[in-house]
């Protein structure tokens, strides 16, 4: 054999070679795409009658064990308890699909797992996951798709009437009772995209402990919260739309459900809307009704960090989103979080019915080894568009004393305000209340009918309108306690019977410039009470 001959030979064989894993990635890729489990096949009926979740079980067994693939959900409407998801499958719900969940009498759910170790800090519904109408822990590349829904009538929403009328909250549900639509914990690589929840349970979505998750264009039309995010890592929520009228629309949390402090971080919330008060349903079928012209005077909806807070929130970012007929943005660190490194963008609320902006630093403190006050630092918010702001509430920044929130940066924002605040409320002192539940008004009347800071430290707020409806003899700007704090370039209508622009009361270090209506001027020491 030539030199040559074996020289080309050899070529040959290593072009042969070096192909080898394209062809085989190629197979894999014709057999993943090829194994589509159609739950029909399974037995499912999607008749409305039959209890199918045996059978869409069978579908994803059949899936993981081919060692991944597609379980598809055909039109139809398919009564279910309990789905639990696998590592590496795909549950496809294709337009008219419902998965509707089964009254627990009929068909009961998987039970609760134990959770001694976490679940003393945070209510029921935090702190199990298995109890729900799909369900998926400890999984890898999982995915929920399609444009068909979720309805979750015969979950347990985590409330129930009492004999007298009342609501009892949080109810933990009997043995066999579904509280959630999906739950997912310490899952990694998750996508949940396009499909629609109705009646959501306690939670339209609760994950805990998951990493890299993707939820995009979901519709969520639930009576409780729409989606818990709870110590997760590298989360992208997107295009998402939730009407929830009794509790949080988008909530980020980060409790002792794990049985462990973890963060939740690095999180996007982009392109959403969220709000608090139409028929539940009606955000799914496009009509956005009301029972009544205010159909839920306690009104929720609404983005929020908190209130459960043991672990860290960090390198969070909230963007291009509207809030409608809903509670304002809430951050709130009680349990010893540290909330830091948050950027708040390009946002209109309308019809707000509470604070636009409320952002607390408590000391309820729940949780193992009591923990330490935590902190509140770094936060940057700009370009909020803010109408028909509920008289009574005001956007409120508040520290603990000895505690204060740092650096906080307002720019670019126009707020208007419903008004109405009397000259009575001018002199008006909010309650201290470190150990309470965190919500706005908590602290009481207010003397600000635009912006009220409490214990901070290092407040950089610029570019900032406020305007009322009805005449306000209120201060546009109260501070308490505040130190190194600068104010450019703001404009607030003038309260009536001669009402302040600024209300200073133990303040240090205070600037005002290139405002309207008053002159340039810094205040280097310290100042018990001023008014400019």
């Amino acid at each position: 054999m030539s030199t040559l001959t074996r020289r080309r030979l050899l070529g040959s064989a290593a072009r042969l070679a070096a192909s080898l894993p394209m062809l085989s990635a190629f197979g894999n890729a014709q057999a993943q795409a090829a194994a589509r489990h159609d739950v029909r096949d399974y037995g499912a009926r999607g008749d409305g009658k039959t209890v199918d979740s045996g059978a869409i079980n069978a579908a994803i067994e059949a899936a993981a064990r081919a060692g991944g693939g597609t379980v598809h959900v055909p039109p139809g409407r398919y009564l279910s308890a309990s789905i639990r998801l696998r590592s590496r499958v795909t549950l496809h719900l294709e337009a008219g699909a419902v998965i509707e969940a089964v009254d627990w009498k009929v068909a009961p759910y998987d039970l609760p797992e134990p959770n001694a170790a976490g679940g003393n800090y945070q209510d029921f519904g935090h702190s199990h996951w298995k109890n729900s109408l799909i369900w998926g822990i400890g999984l890898d590349s999982v995915a929920i798709t399609g444009t068909g829904h979720i309805d979750g009538k015969g979950l347990n929403p985590g409330y129930r009437k009492l004999p007298d009328g009342s609501i009892r909250y949080d109810a933990d549900g009997g043995p066999g009772e579904g509280n959630k639509a999906i739950a997912l914990r310490e899952c990694n690589n998750v996508l949940l995209r396009d499909f629609g929840i109705l009646r959501g349970g306690h939670f339209g979505i609760l994950a805990t402990g998951c990493s890299n998750v993707t939820v995009d264009n979901l519709r969520i039309d639930t009576n409780r919260d729409g989606m818990d995010i709870d110590c997760c890592s590298n989360v992208r929520i997107s295009r998402c739309s939730v009407n929830s009228p009794w509790d949080d629309g988008i909530c980020l949390k980060a409790s002792y459900a794990l049985g462990r402090i973890a963060a939740c971080d690095n999180i996007t919330i982009s392109d959403c809307y969220v709000a608090g008060n139409f028929d539940v349903g009606t955000l799914l079928d496009g009509t956005f009704k009301r029972s009544t012209p205010d159909y839920h005077s306690g009104r929720f909806g609404r983005i929020k960090l908190g209130t459960e807070s043991n672990g860290d929130f960090r390198n969070i970012t909230i963007t291009n989103c509207i809030f409608d007929d809903c509670r304002g943005l809430a951050i709130e660190s009680v349990d010893g979080s540290h909330i830091e490194d948050l950027t708040i963008s390009n946002i209109t609320m309308r019809k707000v019915a509470n604070d636009p902006i409320f952002i607390c630093l408590g000391a309820r403190l729940r949780g193992p080894d009591a923990p330490p006050v935590g902190t509140i630092r770094r936060v940057n918010i700009s370009n909020i568009v803010v109408s028909g702001a509920q008289a009574g509430f005001t956007s409120t920044i508040s520290g603990l004393p000895g505690h204060p929130v740092e650096d906080i940066h307002l720019s670019n924002l126009r707020l208007h305000v419903e008004g109405g605040g009397t000259a009575m409320l001018r002199d008006a002192v909010p309650l201290e209340k470190p150990t309470a539940y965190p919500e706005p008004g908590m602290f009481g009347p207010c003397p600000a009918y635009g912006l009220y800071v409490r214990h901070a430290a290092g407040v950089d707020v610029d570019h900032v309108t406020v305007t009322y409806a009805q005449p306000d003899a209120r201060a546009a700007f109260v501070l308490e306690n505040v130190r190194d704090a600068v104010f450019s370039a703001v404009n607030a209508q003038p309260g009536s019977g001669g009402a302040a622009l600024f209300d200073l009361r133990s303040v240090t270090d205070f600037t005002v410039r290139d405002a309207r209506r008053v002159q340039d001027q810094h205040v280097p020491g310290t100042v018990q009470r001023k008014r400019i």
